[in-house]
């Protein structure tokens, strides 16, 4: 699994329908996903998930706007938007929330205080430093 860096001075990224995503996917801009990801995503913009798209990862995002599937925890410092269609399956941690009716979440959610962003925020180290000792076994077995 690898990391994906992406520096995009407030551009959007697109990860496009039919398009699969695996490691850590970082970057500054927006984040526009049609297709699937697995692993992590963090971003200092927002986070567009279009319907049908399907996302196995923790985020750590600015703002989300969630149409799809997400399984993983959820940590957004500023709105969380789901729609109709929307299916999320892990904690989520917001300081605004907007559910619309129909929209699924299964999991903790936690708005506006620290304490379920921070066992969200938790979680989420604990897998990435899980990545990284994989990485580095990884390229010690490649040695």
């Amino acid at each position: 699994k690898k990391k994906t860096m992406a520096k995009n001075n407030g551009e959007t990224t697109v990860i496009a329908q039919g398009v699969k995503v695996e490691g850590n996917f970082v970057c500054e801009g927006d984040i526009h996903i049609a297709g699937e990801v697995e692993g992590m995503i963090q971003s200092q913009g927002d986070l567009q998930v279009g319907e049908g798209s399907k996302i196995r990862a923790d985020i750590v995002v600015q703002n989300a706007y969630v149409a799809g599937d997400i399984r993983g925890n959820m940590l957004i410092s500023g709105r969380l938007e789901l729609t109709e269609s929307a299916n999320i399956i892990g904690d989520v941690s917001a300081e605004v929330l907007s559910i619309a009716p129909g929209a699924k979440v299964n999991g903790n959610i936690s708005m506006g205080d620290t304490t379920g962003a921070e066992a969200v925020d938790k979680n989420v180290k604990e897998k990435e430093a899980d990545l990284e000792d994989e990485e580095q076994e990884d390229e010690h077995l490649n040695v």
